[in-house]
Order: C-alpha cells, then structure tokens, then sequence
C-alpha cells in the first residue's frame, strides 16, 4: 500500500508530466496524451517500484520485520514463564533490532527529498531557475564583469499565450469532443497598447454549436462594460451555457461533478472554463537547459539538505552504508526524472527554435507595376474590386462598378492589386514578369510572432539592415504583457532578450537599432541593452514630449516617452543630420529668406567660460571708423601687447592708451564687456575675426541704449544634428499618431500608435535613403507609412519589414498600408486626393508555435517496435527517458514529411486561422528560400517545373528546380535541364537545388560540398539548425 509520501510523489510525477490533464486534446497535452499509458506504466510499475527495489538487500534487517519477531517471541516467553532477558533468542533479535533498517521511513526520506526537490523548482507547467545558495538565498551566474544583469527566466525562452492556449480543447468521459474557441474581438491580447483592462467573455452572437460532432463555446477577449472579474464572467457563462435548450446529453456531462476541497459542487465545464482563463493569464517558458539545470540542483541538494556530515555514523557500518544508499537512490531516480523532464523540455524546446513553415505568400502591387494584359482578369475579379472599395472608396470615382474599363485601371495607377483574391497562376504570370524580383519588392509584412520572424530572417538578411525602430509593450497597465505571478519584469526582459538579440545579427556595422519607451521599464531595458550591445556602444536616449497633456498620474503627470538608441559597432556608426522645413527655417533664422536667410548672434561669450581670464587671447578691440563706417579688428603687432603670458596678465594700461588713440581719430573702440562694465570675451579668435570681419559675416550694431555690439550673421543650415530633446505639435502622439489613424481607418479599436513624425524622425536619423529599416513590434503599421512618406519626400529607395503577431494584421496593419500607397492624405477613412505611390510589397504567414504542436503525431512503427521487444528492460528505459518523443514524431507534418515532398506544391498542415483549423497548402518554395537566404530574381513555372535564380548574401548565383515527382520524371527534368542550356559543370551557377533523387551530373567542390545539392536534406538541416540561438 502507498504511503502518503509516496502519493504526493506520484501526484507530483503527474502534475510535471501533465498526465493531470489527460482528457486536454491540444498543444503538449495531446502529444503526451498519445503516450499517456506507456509512460504511466513506468512511472507506477518501474519508477516507483525501483525505489523498494534498491533497498531490497536490507530486507533481512527491516526493523518493522524484527519488531513482529519480538513481539511474538515475548507472547511465548511470558506464557512459559521465562524472564525475556534470559533467552539468547531474544538478546540476538534485540541487537539485530539496534543494527536494522527501517525501510519504510528510508522509502518515506527518499519520496520526500524527490517531491521536495521537484517542487521547489516546478510552478504551473515551469521550471524556474532559481539556483540554491542555501536556505531562501539564491546564487547567479558571476563571470567577474563589473557589473551583472541577471534576470528569474534568463534561461528560457518567453511563449506567447495566445500562441498556446487559442484553441482549448478537451474530452468528456464519453470520448467526446469539446472546444473552447477565441474570436476575433477588439485587439489581440498579447501585443496590444489597451489601455482597458481585458477579460474572457462568452460570445454573445454565437455561444454554442454543435458541429460534426464535436460543441464548440465561443469566447471574447476584450474589455467589460460591467465591472466585473475574471471568476463572476466564468459564473455568468455557466449559467448561460446551462440554460441552453438542444444540447441535452452535451449539458448532462459538462454538468458532472468534477469537485475540489474548496468546492464540492464545482462541475466539469467550470473546471476547464477555469483551467482556460488562467491559462490564458500567464505566459509560459521553455527552458534553455533544463536537464543540466536540474542536474547541477540536485547535486547541490544532495550535499545541502541530505548529505548531513554531522550525523554520518561512521563506526557502524551498517547504518553508513545504509546512509550512501539513500543518497545514490535520490540522485538515481532523480536523474531518471530528470532524463525525462529534458526529453519533453528539449522537445518543445526544438519545436519553438525551429525555422516556421511560411503559409501563405502573396503580394500587393500597385497597377503601374503590371503589364495591362491582366487588366481585363483584374477587372472581373469582384474580390478585388470590392476591396478597392472599401480601401480606397473608388465608388466615389465611378458610381458603375459592375463594369469598370481598363481606361479606369490606366487613371488609377495606385490602385493596389492583391494577389490573394486571385488564383497561382495569375500570380506566377504577374511575378515572372517581374526582373529582379526581390529588389523590386519595397516592403515585406510578416504575420507571426516576431521571436520565429527574426529567426526565419536571419540566412537572407544577416548584417543587411540598418535601421531598427521598435515600439514594444512598455509593461505598464495600458500594454502589461502576461507574466507569472512575481515575475513580471523578468517575463519582460526574456520576451525583449531573445528578440533584440536575433536582430542584432541583421544589422549591419554601421546599423543602430531605436527602442521607444517609457519610465517603467526604462531601466531595466538600458540594462539589457548594454548587455547584449555593450555599454560602449551607446549612442543617445531622446526624450520626446508625445503627450503634452501628460498622463493621469498620482504625483507627476508624465508627457513624455524615451528612444533609447544602440549602435552595433560605435566605430562605424552613422546617424543622419534632420533637414528643416522652410517653415522651420523662418522661424529659427528671422533675417532674409531661404538660401539668404540668417540669425543674429552676440559675438559676446555668455553662460559658462565667459571672463577674458577664462581664454585671454579672446579677449582684444574691435575699431569702428565713424567717418566711413568701417569696422576693422585692431592690427596683430597691437593685439600680441595686450596679453603678457610669462607674467600671466592683461596690459590694461596699453588696452587704455589704445583706447584714448582711436577714439581721438573718431573710431568707436569695442570691448566683450557685461552690463557692469566686467570684461567678457568674444566667443571667436582674432585670426576667425579678422577673416569674419573681411567676408561680412560680423558686423557692427548700434544698441537701443546707443552703446555699439558685435554681431554674427549666422547664415541659415538647412541640416541640423539632432538633439536629444524632441518637441512641438508633430510629435503629438493623440493628434499625429490616433487621430491620425482614425482619419486612415475609422474605428480601428487601436490604442496608441506613435505620432508618424516621430517615426519618420527617427527612421531619418538612423536611416539613408536606400537602406533597409525593421520594425518587429509593427502595431498599426506606423513604421512602414514613415518609409513610405519619406520616399515621397525625398525620392528615396527606403525599404521596410514589419513584423506583427496580432489579429489586427489583416484589419490594421496591411490595409494601413495598402492605404498610404494609395493616398498621402486620408480623412474619415477617405482620400482626400488620390496623389499615391508606385509600391510592391509582400505579405507572408508563418505557423504558429500552437500549429507546430498541432501537427506533431507520434508514431511507432512495427519495426520499432520489432527491435524494441527485443531490447533489454536498461535499454527500453533509457529509450523512452531519451529518444522516444524525437523518435517518434519524424514524419510529422510541422517537422518536415520528406514523403510529402513528391509534390512539393501541395504540402499541407492543419492551421488554426480565428475559430477553426482546417488543412492549409504550406509554401514550401518561399520557405525555403528564406532557409537558404535566397535573393530572388527571377520565378518561373516551366512544363511543370518551377524555377528559380537568384543569388545568395555571400554573391554566389543559385539554380532551384522543384516538381512534382509524380509528374516530372528523372529523364523529363534531365531533358528540361539539358534544353534550357543549365550545365552543373559550367559557371553560371555556383549552387544548383533540386528535390527527388535525381541523374543530373554533380560536381565536388570542396572537402564536404557538392555543386548540385539535394532540397530535402538542405531544407531540414536548414530549418532545425538551431545551435547558435
């Protein structure tokens, strides 16, 4: 019979192995659930077991055993009437006793230290790295710098809930399917700007359906008009869902008792309405290393909290080696959990770094850009025509939409064609007609969260950007990311590490990257900034006055927001100078106008260093002749008298006979003196004086108090270097970031885009006119206007990728710029002139972290299972603790089925898109050129061979050649090869890819590389090389 010890333990083994939540069907749950039975079958009737087993030789010597013995021979000697003490049998049993084992409190120690030492480090489906010193002091890794950033998830990878938890779905007792659905409410939880605070609401257009068998229940995430709380909204849904009439025997299981100590009558549908919600609060973490963490933890347990060198009892032999036993079982099995704890960490662990499949490509393209051979399929697609309605209200051009002319399409070159709402091969006719496919391409959007972007992005753009400006979640309760109880400025600083890390390796030498924040993390981000980029490499923090209202606060109203500013290598860094305005400049140089204009300055030191004694040889006369208006400094021989540098003083007596000989010729003498007659200095040296005096930019001045001053003409600069205070009305972020956006989109139910100016600024400050500019926080898009804007302004080639995870991406974020292509000026959602851009951009789709373990199916084949049957008990173990996950889920969609590749076209996955999940055609051929960091040229499709040229980062010239091999036989692609003049032996290309086993001829290289090369086995060494992150 288990002991409350060993209950605890295996309620504990459960709980980390997730097996409590056997009847969840989604995520990890359903990947571990397919192995619920084998794993629970060594947990009980191996694991626990082997903890009897290893003190089985103290059998003999059990002290519960010996106990009985003596007890019953005591019953005999009393009934014969013989004194205990005399019976050597009983002297022999009461010694053994001294010397014996109480094997159950040994069992009870070991279960404790495991359960215990698990415990301490598991919270909610975690591992928290928090390294033992001794009791409630915690050590952290010290390498001798001169001053330590370390942070509670240093050591994991930040996942976004809405990555893991969108689609909750479980089984009743029946087998049953249920589903807990999100749609689309007002934002995205995760990467928002809301001020309100959101919660889980039931859908009240649609709450409930029933559908191929299986109920789904709708859920909102958004704001309550009722002042409500999470656990009074999952009460009120009960009731609801419970009134329902027509889902009778659906009801009647969700409505079984599931209780808890605290709750009796708690039922099964609040059970998981209560997992859900939580689960949906909290944002969860992969760790880096958990097995070596552990390993190193419990070492260090051992020889602090069991290891007790005081009560070692060395002189009896018994009880030491007793002592070490104890030790080896909880560091045996301890590792042996540990073992497997590793293998299901390192399993997701791999499932997060690996690169994402792209799941949807498309491009919008102005219809300047394309050949007029498509207008008349353009013009009766009425997808596309309907968006151009409602994006650019061209109804108010033509009230006749039904029959538009290709003469319309020809006045409208901005009108923006989109791809999708067309079929492949009107794409592949529109892109192969395109040279120079990517250096054509203005702007890329990518749809995703930005950690597998930046991840994605790394072969094709390393050291390609110049400019990164992002406006992350500041933290504070207008865009509080989700955390873990006490953890949540660490929860942020993971989400900011791992990605401002990717995107250092994009920049290039001369690349800065901007950071837009606001006081709560500001310190914490400067920290971390220096850690990843060195303090050295600091540029600037810009204080930007963005809200001149400033913020409903307790003590001070804050009105500004913080750019902090990092350069990749300082030595080779560039920022650029701002160009003023005309009106800009009229304001700051009064005199004159444009090129001619000027300010007037004192020539006069004031403020700081201002005394002739600070700089003595700034301080002489300037004469003005009366008679012919000439102003002229006095000769150098006079000048060199007026200060002796030996005796380190002024000669004021040759400065007054100096004074008396040109005022007697009718010349007014000038000195740098204050309003107390003090003797200042002029803020120029002699030599620039006397050139300033000859080319007109000083002059002479009579004061109102007829007193005569020097004065520069401080001729007009149109370039200004840029100060690290911003102010005025432009970076307003209310009227020139929301007001803005809502003049472009109405009603866009998004909270605090960044005042355009302000982006703009900082793009051309950070930014030349053809560089490459990332935004992986993208929000609304803001980003992306600016580069647009400032290519009209200037006729620069600026291009830009934005990165945004959030549902507003199709609602917000690509319509914006879809817009501001069109248009330069909106109002009400309407352009206020039709003055737009020529513009190409891409839009991509990446699965998500949830369809990666959507699709993962663990499979053991017979012949596995053939080998494994013949494997020693060790053998088996070792293989289910290590290999088994890795093992057994090759093949699976999310980790590249080489068999699917036979047509490489219609490779597909099952991707929850908003409520549902359905199979989906993965764009393997975009994959795999960012896996190989392709730079398209050329695409075609040739006699079912699709084609590609195009170069790498490191210049060399690429051939790929994918086809269906069902369709395209080994000998149909040697002739195409053959026809089309492709030779492996010849230089035109440096690398050529192929998929299937092919005969076209290869060529060695070098030691380990070969010419014509193999997509399958390039594409997944590519997309799980995962070392270096």
């Amino acid at each position: 019979m288990a002991t409350t010890q060993q209950q605890k333990f295996v309620e504990l083994l459960k709980e980390m192995f997730q097996f409590d939540q056997a009847d969840l069907d989604f995520g990890i749950y359903r990947i571990m659930n397919q192995k619920r039975d084998e794993i629970n079958k060594f947990l009980h009737e191996d694991l626990v077991p082997q903890v009897k087993q290893a003190f089985e030789k103290y059998k003999n010597t059990d002290v519960e055993k010996i106990k009985h013995q003596i007890e019953e021979l005591e019953t005999k000697l009393s009934e014969m009437g013989v004194a205990k003490e005399s019976s050597e049998k009983y002297l022999i049993l009461k010694e053994k006793l001294n010397q014996g084992v109480d094997l159950a409190a040994l069992e009870n120690e070991v279960f404790s230290h495991l359960t215990t030492f698990f415990r301490r480090y598991y919270d909610k489906g975690d591992f928290i790295s928090l390294r033992r010193y001794k009791k409630d002091v915690y050590a952290i890794p010290y390498e001798g710098e001169e001053v330590k950033l370390h942070w509670a998830n240093a050591d994991q990878y930040y996942v976004k809930t809405s990555e893991y938890f969108r689609d909750y779905t479980f089984k009743l007792p029946s087998g049953k399917t249920v589903h807990f659905k999100l749609v689309e409410a007002s934002a995205e939880q995760n990467n928002n700007k809301a001020q309100e605070e959101r919660f889980f609401i039931l859908n009240e257009d649609e709450p409930i359906k029933e559908q191929d068998g299986e109920l789904f229940i709708y859920f909102e995430y958004r704001p309550t008009e009722a002042k409500l709380k999470q656990n009074q909204l999952n009460e009120k849904a009960k009731e609801h869902i419970f009134s329902l009439s027509g889902y009778n025997d659906w009801l009647k299981e969700l409505q079984s008792l599931a209780p808890t100590e605290k709750n009796k009558k708690r039922t099964l549908f609040e059970k998981h309405l209560t997992d859900y919600t939580a689960r949906n609060t909290f944002d969860y973490f992969i760790h880096k290393d958990l097995g070596g963490f552990l390993r190193r933890e419990l070492d260090f347990y051992i020889k602090n909290e069991v290891m007790h060198l005081d009560d070692l009892d060395t002189e009896n032999e018994k009880h030491f080696e007793q002592y070490l036993s104890k030790i080896k079982v909880i560091k045996n099995i301890g590792h042996k959990i540990i073992a497997f704890l590793e293998q299901i960490e390192n399993f997701q662990k791999k499932l997060w770094l690996k690169k994402k499949f792209i799941i949807e490509s498309n491009y919008c393209i102005t219809l300047d850009k394309i050949s007029e051979e498509f207008y008349p399929e353009i013009i009766n697609n009425r997808a596309q025509i309907n968006e151009w309605k409602k994006l650019f209200s061209i109804d108010e051009i033509t009230s006749d939409l039904t029959s538009l002319s290709e003469e319309f399409l020809r006045s409208n070159p901005y009108l923006v064609v989109d791809t999708k709402y067309f079929d492949e091969t009107f794409k592949d006719n529109i892109l192969k007609r395109i040279e120079n496919l990517d250096q054509a391409i203005n702007g890329v959007l990518i749809h995703s969260d930005n950690f597998h972007a930046l991840n994605l992005l790394q072969k094709k753009h390393e050291e390609q950007i110049k400019c990164c400006y992002i406006d992350p979640p500041y933290n504070t309760n207008a865009s509080k990311i989700i955390y873990k109880n006490g953890y949540e400025h660490s929860s942020w600083l993971s989400l900011m590490h791992d990605r401002v890390r990717l995107v250092k390796n994009l920049l290039n030498k001369s690349g800065i990257i901007q950071v837009a924040i606001d006081d709560y993390e500001f310190r914490r981000l400067n920290m971390l900034m220096d850690y990843i980029f060195g303090q050295n490499n600091f540029i600037s923090n810009i204080a930007i006055l963005t809200n001149p209202k400033g913020r409903d606060q307790e003590y001070i109203a804050q009105a500004h927001d913080y750019t902090i500013i990092y350069s990749k290598d300082k030595k080779f860094a560039e920022t650029n100078h701002f160009v003023l305005s005309d009106e800009e400049m009229s304001k700051k140089y009064s005199i004159g106008e444009g090129e001619e204009s000027y300010r007037e300055l004192p020539l006069k030191r004031t403020g700081s260093g201002k005394w002739r004694e600070d700089r003595p040889y700034m301080f002489f006369p300037f004469i003005y002749n009366l008679t012919n208006e000439e102003l002229k400094v006095i000769p150098k021989n006079e000048y060199e008298k007026l200060y002796n540098k030996e005796q380190n003083a002024f000669d004021d007596k040759f400065l007054k006979l100096l004074k008396e000989k040109y005022e007697n010729t009718n010349h007014i003498f000038i000195l740098p003196k204050d309003e107390n007659g003090n003797y200042l200095r002029w803020r120029w040296g002699y030599d620039s004086c006397v050139e300033g005096v000859k080319n007109g930019s000083l002059y002479v001045k009579r004061t109102r108090k007829g007193t005569y001053n020097i004065y520069e003409k401080n001729a007009g600069k149109k370039f200004v270097t840029p100060k690290s205070l911003w102010f005025g009305e432009k970076y307003d972020a209310s009227s020139k970031g929301t007001n803005l956006l809502g003049d472009i989109l109405p009603n866009n139910h998004f909270d605090y885009p960044k005042s355009i100016y302000t982006v703009m600024d900082s793009i051309n400050m950070g930014a030349n006119k053809d560089s490459l500019i990332i935004d992986f926080f993208a929000g609304s898009g803001t980003a992306g206007h600016a580069v647009i804007n400032l290519n009209r302004e200037d006729g620069g080639s600026r291009k830009y990728i934005l990165v945004e995870m959030g549902e507003y991406f199709n609602t917000v974020t690509k319509p914006r710029i879809q817009k501001v292509i069109y248009s330069k000026d909106w109002k009400d959602g309407k352009p206020l002139s039709r003055e737009g851009s020529s513009h190409m951009f891409k839009y991509i789709k990446l699965e998500s972290y949830e369809d990666t373990l959507n699709n993962i199916k663990l499979k053991r084949t017979g012949e596995q299972q053939a080998v494994l049957d013949e494997l020693s008990d060790e053998v088996k173990e070792e293989y289910l603790l290590n290999y088994m996950l890795d093992n057994e889920a090759e093949g699976s969609a999310s980790l590249l089925n080489i068999d699917a590749f036979r047509d490489p076209f219609n490779y597909q996955m099952m991707i929850t898109n908003g409520t549902e999940s359905k199979l989906t055609k993965v764009d393997l051929i975009e994959t795999f050129n960012y896996l190989i960091g392709l730079h398209v040229k050329t695409v075609d499709m040739i006699k079912g061979i699709k084609v590609i040229n195009g170069t790498l980062r490191t210049g060399e010239k690429v051939l790929v050649l994918w086809r269906n091999l069902d369709e395209v036989s080994n000998e149909q692609l040697e002739n195409f090869f053959n026809k089309q003049g492709y030779n492996s032996r010849d230089t035109e290309y440096d690398r050529i890819y192929i998929n299937g086993d092919n005969h076209i001829e290869n060529l060695k290289l070098d030691e380990d590389k070969w010419k014509v090369i193999l997509i399958e086995e390039e594409f997944k060494r590519l997309m799980f090389d995962i070392s270096d992150i």
